[in-house]
């Protein structure tokens, strides 16, 4: 029985410490904040709830798998899991609507030729079929195992070209793919969506990146019932359940050891023995990704019944949007891509009321001064007009809104700058890699978004699997 100490109850951390403290591990748990979940925040007002970070859930086996394999529990049986259907409603540039269904390709495709025409439906099916080349290629050594010591065949994309031939080449960039293959500035919007949302430029994300459509059309995206801090919820339940000792307002400021992990010197001087550490901060590299600005919306009166859960509203101008948050001045964009998030969710509000949500993914805090409040003001402004622009009656029944900023992000979670940690990508020459899940000294583990496989949930939960799987039973 190993001593371990886990830094950190983001949910790479709680995952980590349930896994380990299951096969027998005596695990104390450090968090420096007074609650648990790490993004997975929550704001509340007047009795309306509101997730501050991710909002779906892809991949649910993952969390499947913790349930299981940390308490021989169903994911079902802890929190209560319903797909989004449909998948989501898009706002196009040019205006046109089109709603995608959720886990169907053929259905996808057939309302892209519907509302687009020229096959294109067509053309984004022969894409992700070649994006699932990209998974299947990539899934076990990228998202399922510990990244190679060498880890050079991963720095090629395995993004297999349209045409075949001695003179056909792959293109290398998500942004190649979109002016090669799709040919049509709607289809880049959608795809374009995919890398903004981790605030990744398509001109320079690798074309691997096309895994990551095809992998949410595929597989669905889930919403639970609660948000996602339930989700959190149900994982700390489950450390408390294997006894991991939890201590809340507990700062980690170094990692003892010379070769080895000899423990951890808390905020107060005290020391924590350990054998081995598992380190779930942010690491300090990231702090010049983008982050993302939210608007919560409390509103008046039921929701719909003909509303959709995710709209997305694209920017007009997609050569601004890309100076703004990667041009060498950066700075908010006037109107840029928004995803408008409105669960059928009675939970999350006083009886007969509605929460919504509008995010946008924008300059960390650094480049922006987020704390500026009349800068924060009229980009709320700003960012609620074009949501009413999509949805004309959430103007006319909003009660309040809430604005936060990467600088929130990065006071309640200690983020670099509020940034976004991205997923892991082959290609480019490993410029997408995340860090490896091992580090100096001996006895020391990376999880959680900072580490491999990368950020979003999914893949955090998957960090915690490799990480556990390193450290091995007593």
């Amino acid at each position: 029985m190993a001593r371990i100490v886990v830094i950190g109850a983001g949910m790479g951390g709680l995952a980590a410490a349930a896994r380990l403290a299951t096969v027998g591990h005596k695990v104390t748990l450090c968090e420096a904040a007074p609650t648990h979940g790490g993004m997975l925040g929550r704001y509340e007002r007047d009795d309306f709830r509101f997730d501050t970070g991710p909002t779906l859930l892809t991949l649910p086996a993952v969390y499947r798998d913790l349930m299981l394999k940390t308490g021989r529990t169903r994911l079902e049986d802890e929190v209560e899991l319903r797909p989004v259907d449909p998948g989501s409603v898009h706002l196009l540039p040019d205006g046109t609507r089109v709603t995608l269904a959720n886990a169907s390709l053929a259905r996808v495709g057939s309302a892209l030729d519907a509302a687009l025409g020229g096959d294109a439906g067509g053309r984004w099916g022969a894409m992700l079929e070649r994006g699932r080349g990209v998974w299947e290629a990539t899934r076990r050594p990228l998202l399922e195992e510990p990244l190679p010591d060498d880890p050079s065949a991963l720095h090629r994309d395995p993004y297999v070209p349209a045409r075949r031939g001695l003179l056909a080449r792959a293109p290398r960039t998500l942004a190649e793919v979109a002016r090669r293959e799709l040919r049509d500035a709607r289809l880049t919007a959608l795809l374009d969506e995919y890398a903004l949302r981790f605030g990744l430029d398509p001109e320079r994300a690798p074309a691997s990146l096309t895994w990551l459509p095809y992998m949410e059309q595929s597989f669905g995206v889930w919403y639970v019932t609660g948000g996602l801090r339930a989700l959190a919820d149900a994982v700390l339940r489950r450390c408390e359940a294997r006894r991991v000792d939890l201590r809340f307002g507990t700062r980690v400021t170094d990692v003892l050891g010379g070769d080895r992990v000899t423990g951890v010197r808390l905020a107060d001087g005290s020391v924590l023995d350990a054998d081995v550490v598992v380190d779930d901060r942010a690491p300090a590299a990231s702090g010049g990704m983008p982050g993302r600005f939210t608007l919560l919306l409390a509103l008046r009166g039921a929701r719909p019944a003909d509303t959709a859960h995710r709209t997305v509203v694209h920017a007009p101008d997609r050569a601004d949007e890309l100076d703004a948050l990667f041009g060498p001045a950066p700075r908010p964009c006037e109107r840029p891509t928004l995803q408008l998030l409105r669960p059928d969710d009675a939970t999350l509000a006083p009886a007969g009321h509605e929460t919504a949500v509008v995010t946008v993914t924008v300059p960390p805090q650094g480049p922006v001064d987020w704390t500026d409040t009349a800068r924060v003001t009229a980009y709320a402004d700003a960012v609620l007009a074009q949501a009413v622009q999509a949805a004309p009656e959430l103007g006319e029944r909003l009660l309040w809104s809430h604005a936060r900023t990467p600088a929130d992000t990065a006071a309640e979670t200690g983020a670099p700058g509020g940034s976004v940690p991205p997923p892991s990508l082959a290609g480019a020459g490993g410029a997408f890699l995340s860090p490896s899940n091992t580090g100096a000294p001996a006895g020391l583990y990376r999880v959680g978004g900072g580490a491999h496989p990368g950020g979003g949930l999914a893949r955090v939960g998957m960090s915690a699997t490799v990480v556990a799987g390193l450290v091995g039973t007593p």
